[in-house]
């Protein structure tokens, strides 16, 4: 089984993902730019009874970072969890396959090869 951990920065809050992650994307939306003080970023979903978080936490409208350091490493949607790939102790474990808000995305970013592309956010059919 795969397993997938992280954490922030400071090393108290962790995280643990198991299994095959149901989709693993970047986003260029608003929210995310403004939570990360990124450009985009990229997380890796999986159903909320695959992950395990321990340590403490704080969030904000679904997002949450670790309250002494500041560090984001996961949200939470419905039943599923975002873990975000930039908190993973290992790099290069997932790789994203699509891309949503797009438009947003900055025109001088280079192109993703291989992603699929929503203007907005993924339709129903999407990955």
């Amino acid at each position: 089984m795969d397993l997938f951990e992280g954490g922030c920065r400071c090393g108290r809050l962790r995280i643990m993902a198991s299994g095959c992650p149901l989709r693993v994307g970047v986003c260029h939306c608003i929210d995310c730019r403004k939570h990360h003080g990124a450009l985009f970023y990229a997380a890796a979903i999986f159903p909320s009874d695959a992950v395990e978080i321990s340590g403490p936490s704080q969030g904000f409208a679904d997002r949450f970072f670790c309250p002494t350091c500041g560090s984001a490493v996961f949200a939470c949607s419905g039943s599923e969890v975002e873990v975000h790939l930039g908190c993973l102790d290992v790099p290069n474990q997932l790789t994203p396959t699509y891309e949503c808000w797009v438009s947003w995305r900055e025109g001088w970013l280079p192109e993703f090869k291989g992603m699929n592309r929503f203007d907005r956010d993924r339709d129903e059919f999407g990955q």
